[in-house]
């Protein structure tokens, strides 16, 4: 039996086992409650692997290796701003979206901010809404781009057939089962993901220890003496440093409130004991996985060179297939597609939630429906978008998951985490200010990566400096304007 057919048998077992658990959990899925939230009642431990396994995604296993490969150590402070951004936001703003979605009864991440804020309400989550599907959109294509890769890899497939399995594995549980089944799925795919991110860089110093004549010596020699790949810095000094370090620690802000997959883990976490439990497993996660992703591509340039791939980004899959034997290599590679597996599904599941919850119901539909009706909308709008973002990989083409990636993460950034925070942090932020922080963070991060000044500082940065400047000045300027009911929410709240 060839490789090539010992990798498809695993990974074949291993998506129908995923499989059987989405649909088992999918069975318990009696509303659209269940359906967009998981009743609010996740265990915490399942919450924070859940959330680690969608936050992670194709750019944590495919995205971050390979940026490690090409950079060496600068992207030390990459990993370090994932990491701090995670950390602080588990400590400081988890517990208290838990605290919101109980108070308020949400069941999406807009209707939590029309409901804090309620003198816009209904357009707060028809722009908001229209906001995280088109960011969505493209964090989806750069999941289905990551899984074309990786299955590059593992089977010397075209690109375009490994997107279009990419994109057959991704719908079905997603589809059929909501958050009930992506939440569940999650937890398995994220404890293949901690062993990939975590184990593996170790066991590969091993292997290289052990296997010298594995080590491509003459490239690894000339890599040590590269200043771009040993310098933390890329080989840049004073001002040009610290803007580069900026700019690497700025992927930090879109965990502070800013990427709703995270907040609504928090919010479906079931009650504060729960909650504990979801802080530590989340951080000790957060604590080590960024720095074993990096680790692998340094491990890629000591076996391979540092210009042994056309695309960098095939370096995690092609270190493992190496360093493990063929079974256990397969199983470890098919964690990649654990990752942007279970990112894609919470954000079809996410994005189809807010259209159903902020567009559709709201505007066309009369009266009230069964569950049986908003489950089945649900479920046909989650089909409509997974189609649209396989369409946008071939319209939009795109090289690089970190590209890709880095532009849905930092317009969401730039979206909501300063929405999240003043709305958690600042009681006399009110919806006039909320308006103007998602508008502004939306247009002006778009608008600054399509300029060239996003090679000087990115937008994810930018966009969320001007969002908290906007929704300061808007708040200060319409306290008199703000109306009691709002304000009543607002002050309750807080």
């Amino acid at each position: 039996m060839n490789l090539v057919t010992i990798r498809a048998i695993v990974l074949v077992l291993y998506l129908g086992f995923m499989l059987s658990v989405g649909f088992f959990q999918g069975k318990k899925v009696k509303s659209d409650d269940d359906y967009n939230i998981g009743g609010r009642s996740v265990p915490g431990w399942v919450a924070a692997l859940s959330e680690r396994a969608t936050a992670e995604s194709a750019f944590c296993m495919v995205g971050i290796p390979g940026a490690a490969y090409v950079t060496g150590m600068a992207s030390i402070w990459m990993a370090i701003g994932f990491g701090l951004g995670n950390i602080l936001a588990w400590v400081a703003i988890s517990h208290r979206m838990q605290a919101e979605s109980e108070k308020h009864e949400v069941n999406t991440y807009m209707d939590w901010i029309s409901k804090r804020h309620t003198k816009f309400g209904k357009s707060l989550r028809l722009i908001g809404a229209f906001i995280l599907v088109f960011t969505f959109l493209f964090y989806i294509e750069g999941q289905i781009l990551g899984g074309g890769k990786t299955l590059g890899s593992m089977f010397g497939i075209k690109m375009s057939t490994g997107l279009l399995i990419t994109f057959l594995i991704i719908m079905p549980y997603a589809v059929y089962g909501g958050f009930q089944s992506v939440v569940y799925t999650d937890v398995i795919q994220a404890l293949l993901m901690i062993f990939t991110l975590i184990v593996t860089p170790i066991i590969g110093i091993f292997y290289i220890k052990n296997n010298p004549a594995d080590v491509q010596f003459t490239s690894l020699g000339a890599a040590l003496r590269s200043a771009s790949l040993m310098s933390s810095t890329g080989g840049l000094k004073g001002l040009a440093a610290g803007v580069f370090i900026g700019n690497s620690l700025a992927w930090a802000i879109t965990y502070f409130g800013g990427f709703p997959p995270s907040s609504i883990r928090y919010m479906s976490i079931k009650d504060k004991a729960s909650m504990k439990t979801a802080k530590t497993i989340a951080i000790g996660w957060a604590s080590l996985a960024y720095f074993g992703a990096i680790t692998l591509g340094f491990i890629g340039i000591a076996i391979f060179g540092p210009n042994a791939f056309a695309d960098p980004e095939t370096v995690m899959p092609e270190v493992i297939m190496t360093i493990f034997p063929t079974v256990l290599g397969a199983i470890l590679v098919t964690s990649a597609m654990a990752g942007l597996i279970s990112t894609a599904d919470s954000m079809l599941v996410l994005a189809s939630s807010e259209i159903s919850e902020s567009i559709f119901k709201p505007y066309f539909v009369k009266g009230e429906m069964t569950r049986e009706q908003n489950l089945k909308i649900s479920r046909l709008i989650t089909v409509a978008l997974g189609l649209f973002a396989l369409g946008l990989v071939y319209i939009i083409p795109q090289d690089l998951v970190y590209n890709v990636v880095g532009f849905a993460w930092g317009g969401l950034g730039a979206s909501f985490s300063t929405l999240s925070l003043l709305t958690l942090f600042w009681k006399d932020f009110n919806a006039y200010g909320a308006m103007t922080a998602m508008v502004v963070g939306f247009v002006s991060s778009v608008l600054w990566y399509i300029s060239p000044l996003e090679q000087i500082v990115p937008a994810m940065a930018t966009g969320f400096i001007f969002s908290l400047i906007s929704a300061v000045i808007a708040t200060k300027l319409t306290v008199h304007k703000f109306d009691s009911a709002s304000m009543e929410v607002n002050e309750k709240s807080n």
